[in-house]
């Protein structure tokens, strides 16, 4: 049994990346889809943005090339403040803003009140507001002036609290001392700063309490982002190489660089955050690629242990919880996101979780998104059949119960009618490239109502399910590689687990994390399981079977739908996964070491690919910015010329460990400090994005940032966000732990890393790769023995003369392990592991078999 749940619903939904669920590739069934200090934030998105390209084509500057640039800027404003305007209604009705719609009645009433006893609170405006009103009703109403007097009183006294508490919020959010604080210590500035902000943020924030707060991301300066862009590339280029960049860059300075800026600096005022609509539209919704290992990324369960063997009961109590977090999101009763517990974060993106479909177009794609109350269904996919399942039934149209979303499953899963030939691997459609899924769709929309309806149902869909039927993991793979291979591009097993599929556009990994906790510790803690392994309840005869989706394509969609999977099991088959639980230390082995998590793993992960790869490279680490009103990430270059400098130390026999320890806290404290920047909307790779967004728009070529976007990231990572301390408790139930996720890799001939602290004494670490890449050796040169094929796509092109050998994101595990106790062994609490490799050896090191995961090998004794 395998459950993966996909967030939000349909075919491209953007909490499903892929799109429904077809997208999975090879085998083209479908799946069943169902906070931080330092850097997190995204899983995919830097392939997405490495692979970002924009030609407007190019023309003479002048200031006729101005107005595609200011059409651009004027329009993202008036989306920014049509989003505010939308929303400002649905926030004061719910509660969402500091002084919220009760506290509104409760000064009516007072003032009104007041008025019956002969006072007057307002100091004579009442009667002055009274007296500027017309006689209207006076004859019929004599106290009708009055009241009316009162209660426009009563509304603007109300609107100036509203606006008085939005505007000391504001300012108090800027404040960003308590990033410079000591680990583990708070002066006295920052303590008053947080008593201030729970102040004047009201008795019980929301979801929503601090968003119209939260400041503009800033707009930094060309001069110190230049100059910060060319100190992370200093250690990647030769002394010529750098000489000729800097010189780029300084023509790019004092000729471009003034002209966009302006323009940025326009759109920084107009336009509530200059970055994040760019970002989303031109690095996700305008990429041509498959969504597929390029812009998904998964989040897993447990490492272990599974609930309960029945999987329509998983399924059931995971649907149940998701769409009770749903009503709670639409309630705003889920507490606001925090940075460090002290530092609210945006929270828009969490608008666009559910019933989010990425409908794809021929040139762009965008979001479609419909609300709660027209979206009461989930949609299921089982053995390439569709379903509607829906979740609301009875005389209020409540939520059904666990036990009879259980009952509806079970009845897909029981129902052994087979798939049409044309509908089996129809989900392919949405795995293909968008342009060749676009074609499909305008196809499928320009047919009759039998090939629109199920379309609807599709795109309509709060979230997309998928309930896996096909074998366990092979014998030669461990479990949870191919778990991890499941949920990222549908390789899909029977495990008892389940996962989480999500598509970037819409959000970045801490908000789909924040609500995937929530669904695991419901199951877990809350919704619970009978004896029986059944979930709670009891069933409901009378609600009917889910509705079967009946497909009528077109003869061109058909045709498609072949060359759809041939390269959805392509990519499937050039992906492969690892993960690493590391078991020797956590977070409470750094925190004694008073060194960030982060920036511990960061710098040995430098140390890792150093020794597989035998030089440096580009390194992606994702950030969040959200603490800036909808914002969204932020690029850290952790191979910087300080890690550089341990990683060679690291390497050289000839000096002591206390030598590379002094190294190894110069580059940590230069890591954090690229962080704080990054944190504080200071980064470098955001800025340059735009600047060369904007000079595309103006047909005004520059070579220094074409130079920029060239850059090829080989190393990409993320950590995903921290649990929730009031949801797990990892000293009592330790195998309750969510264990993170991973996503594809950014570049064809690199790895993607993302990492999670699991409590305080473990690691997991998610590694992927492509098996056709050189670089990571996932192909042997060999004869194929019988039994076994030849994957139809050879990277050799030479079919029956390589073997797939999976070794390579194990390979690349191993070497992170030994870095990680080598890092370690510098503050003499314990030795090098015995694979270390030897000083000055870059470690491309004999096929090594894989390392069972099951049963890791014991903690290193170290003196904590």
């Amino acid at each position: 049994m395998g459950v993966v749940v996909k967030v939000p619903g349909g075919w491209d939904v953007p909490g499903s990346e892929e799109g429904w669920a077809g997208e999975r590739g090879a085998g083209g069934e479908g799946q069943c889809v169902v906070p931080f200090p330092g850097p997190q934030g995204t899983m995919a998105e830097a392939r997405q943005a490495a692979t970002f390209r924009l030609d407007l084509g190019q023309g003479t500057p002048g200031r006729r090339w101005w107005n595609p640039a200011l059409k651009e800027v004027g329009s993202a404003g008036l989306r920014s403040w049509r989003r505010s305007l939308a929303q400002c209604k649905d926030d004061i009705l719910s509660g969402a803003c500091p002084a919220g719609l009760a506290s509104g009645l409760f000064l009516f009433a007072a003032i009104q009140g007041s008025r019956f006893m002969q006072l007057d609170p307002s100091l004579g405006l009442v009667d002055w507001i009274k007296a500027s009103l017309p006689d209207w009703g006076v004859r019929w109403l004599p106290g009708f002036q009055g009241a009316v007097a009162a209660t426009i009183f009563a509304g603007g006294l109300w609107t100036a609290l509203l606006l008085t508490l939005h505007v000391v919020l504001r300012l108090l959010l800027r404040y960003q001392g308590w990033l410079s604080e000591p680990r583990g210590t708070l002066s006295l500035p920052t303590r008053s700063w947080l008593a201030l902000v729970r102040i004047f943020s009201g008795r019980r924030p929301t979801l929503y309490t601090y968003q119209r707060s939260l400041p503009h991301l800033p707009l930094p300066s060309t001069v110190g982002t230049v100059a910060k862009y060319l100190e992370s590339v200093r250690p990647l280029l030769s002394d010529e190489d750098f000489q000729a960049l800097s010189s780029q860059a300084q023509v790019f300075l004092h000729t471009e660089a003034p002209r966009l800026q302006s323009l940025l600096g326009l759109k920084a005022w107009w336009a509530a955050n200059y970055v994040s609509d760019w970002w989303g539209e031109y690095v996700y919704l305008r990429s041509r690629s498959p969504l597929l290992g390029n812009s998904n990324f998964y989040i897993l369960d447990f490492l272990s242990v599974a609930p309960t063997p029945l999987q329509a009961a998983r399924a059931g109590n995971a649907v149940y919880a998701m769409m009770r977090f749903r009503e709670q999101l639409g309630r705003g009763e889920i507490e606001p996101a925090t940075l460090l517990g002290m530092r609210p974060l945006c929270s828009a993106q969490y608008r666009q979780m559910f019933n989010t479909t990425r409908i794809p177009g021929v040139s762009g794609d965008r979001l479609y998104h419909v609300r709660d109350g027209c979206s009461r269904h989930v949609v299921v996919l089982h053995r390439g059949r569709f379903f509607r399942l829906g979740t609301h039934g009875g005389l209020g149209g409540h939520l059904l119960s666990p036990r009879v979303l259980e009952q509806q499953l079970q009845y897909i899963l029981d129902d052994s009618a087979p798939a049409q030939p044309t509908e089996e691997h129809l989900a392919a459609l949405t795995a293909a490239p968008r342009a060749l899924w676009a074609q499909a769709r305008a196809s499928l929309q320009a047919g009759d109502r039998s090939s629109k309806a199920p379309l609807e149902v599709v795109e309509g869909a709060a979230f997309f399910v998928c309930l896996e039927e096909t074998p366990g993991p092979s014998r030669t793979s461990p479990e949870l590689d191919e778990r991890a291979q499941s949920v990222l591009v549908g390789t899909g097993h029977s495990s008892g687990h389940m996962g989480l599929n999500v598509e970037h556009s819409w959000a970045d990994t801490p908000v789909p994390s924040h609500m995937w906790e929530a669904i695991l510790a419901a199951e877990c803690f809350e919704l619970g399981y009978a004896a029986d392994g059944h979930c709670r309840g009891t069933p409901n005869p009378t609600v009917g079977p889910p509705e079967r989706l009946l497909w009528m394509l077109p003869e061109e969609v058909a045709a498609s739908i072949p060359l759809a999977l041939r390269e959805a099991q392509a990519l499937a088959r050039d992906t492969d996964c690892h993960i690493l639980p590391f078991t020797h230390f956590g977070r409470g082995f750094t925190r004694r070491c008073r060194i960030p998590g982060s920036s511990f793993v960061q710098l040995a992960l430098q140390l890792a690919r150093f020794r597989d790869q035998g030089s440096f490279c580009l390194t992606y680490e994702a950030c969040v910015t959200r603490s800036f009103h909808e914002g969204r990430t932020e690029t850290v270059r952790p191979c910087t010329v300080e890690a550089c400098a341990f990683v060679r130390a690291m390497e050289d026999p000839r000096l002591t460990d206390a030598q590379r320890l002094a190294l190894f806290q110069v580059a940590a404290e230069k890591h954090w400090a690229l962080c704080r920047a990054a944190l504080t909307g200071e980064g470098v790779d955001r800025h340059l994005f735009c600047l060369y967004l904007v000079s595309q728009l103006l047909r005004l070529p520059s070579p220094f940032l074409t130079q920029v976007r060239a850059e090829r990231w080989k190393l990409s990572t993320s950590q995903s966000a921290t649990h929730q301390p009031q949801l797990f408790d990892p000293a009592s139930h330790p195998d309750y732990v969510c264990c993170g996720g991973g996503f594809g890799p950014a570049d064809d001939d690199g790895y993607g890393v993302s990492y999670v602290f699991m409590g305080e004494s473990m690691v997991t670490f998610h590694i992927s790769c492509r098996v056709s890449s050189p670089d990571t050796e996932s192909y042997t040169r060999a004869f194929c023995p019988p039994p076994l094929e030849c994957p139809q796509t050879c990277p050799f092109g030479s079919p029956g003369l390589c073997v797939l050998s999976s070794q390579d994101s194990r390979r690349f595990g191993q070497h992170i392990q030994d870095a990680m106790l080598d890092v370690a062994t510098l503050f003499g609490l314990g030795a090098g592991p015995s694979t270390r490799a030897r000083p000055g050896e870059a470690a491309r090191e004999a096929s090594r078999g894989p390392e069972p995961q099951q049963a890791p090998s014991a903690p290193r004794d170290l003196e904590y």
